[in-house]
């Protein structure tokens, strides 16, 4: 075993504490994008489906609109809408980095936490709207 590789052993934790790794808040605006992603591709099913029930009929409609006023349905609804914002929000993040802009440390957590503010003031927004 060369010298270098005894090095390398030597300088690798034995035991990995899970509970003090802190991610920055780039690495958590990129991860919850993928989430909200993941979120919405669920979410557009949801909302073809009720969009399919809504038009067959005038009694379907009454009945797909009587399920808006059930709490679970409107925090359903809150959930998509949040989702959707996050993952616009993150994406034009991404994009506008796409371009060579925000790279570095301090522009890049100050967008991050644009996002994540952007995101709570659209998520109260649409409480507001959808209750």
């Amino acid at each position: 075993m060369e010298l270098s590789e005894q090095n390398v052993k030597k300088q690798r934790p034995v035991h990995l504490d899970l509970q003090t790794i802190r991610f920055p808040a780039t690495a958590i605006v990129s991860i919850l994008h993928r989430v909200s992603g993941v979120i919405m591709l669920f979410a557009v099913g949801i909302l073809i489906w009720l969009l399919k029930s809504s038009l067959a009929s005038a009694e379907s409609f009454a009945g797909v609109q009587s399920l808006f006023d059930n709490f679970v349905v409107k925090f359903i609804m809150w959930g998509i809408l949040t989702a959707l914002a996050y993952h616009l929000f993150g994406g034009l993040r991404h994009l506008v980095m796409d371009t060579g802009r925000w790279e570095e440390l301090a522009s890049g957590t100050a967008s991050a936490k644009a996002v994540f503010v952007l995101t709570v003031a659209f998520s109260i927004l649409a409480g507001l709207w959808v209750w």
